[in-house]
């Protein structure tokens, strides 16, 4: 119920978050928060438990990794003709260079377009898409696979986002 009601609206458009104010991402974890609480019972006596551990416990990317989790995974469908065209079209590899001083293997690394002088231009996909897939680990943006890729990523995201509590 909690998934189908609550976190398929967090989901909803969530690339548009991407380079929303800090109080708009803090009201969505609320809102994230508050589920937790509804399906662990916590309401009332336990409102001031730390939430980490439950959001662990249920395997629940916090808000803002859940955002770029959703962007990174659609990176991925583009660059493996997942996606439709009008996305495959905002996202391009990086040109590897034949002739190079330095080795560089990494044919996974996108292109990123010029900045604009235009700030919310930058949560746009085709410029939110390859600064997180950039940002990802060459060991996660070199799987072909799509679960492989949903089971690795997520577990990146979750081990960045739960890196301090146990």
């Amino acid at each position: 119920m909690v998934h189908a009601h609550i976190l398929s609206v967090l989901d909803y458009c969530n690339s548009s978050y991407l380079l929303a104010t800090e109080k708009y991402v803090q009201k969505l974890q609320k809102i994230q928060n508050n589920a937790v609480r509804f399906i662990f019972k916590l309401n009332g006596k336990k409102k001031w438990t730390p939430i980490s551990p439950y959001l662990k416990e249920l395997h629940f990317l916090p808000v803002i990794y859940r955002i770029e989790f959703k962007i990174a995974l659609l990176v991925f469908k583009c660059i493996n003709n997942l996606a439709p065209n009008y996305l495959k079209g905002l996202i391009c590899l990086r040109d590897t260079k034949r002739v190079s001083l330095r080795l560089d293997s990494d044919f996974f690394v996108l292109k990123t377009p010029k900045k604009t002088n235009f700030s919310r231009t930058e949560s746009a996909f085709q410029y939110s898409g390859p600064k997180i897939w950039n940002s990802l680990p060459y060991s996660i943006r070199s799987i072909p696979e799509l679960t492989d890729f949903k089971k690795h990523l997520k577990t990146y995201y979750f081990e960045v986002a739960f890196k301090g509590t146990n």
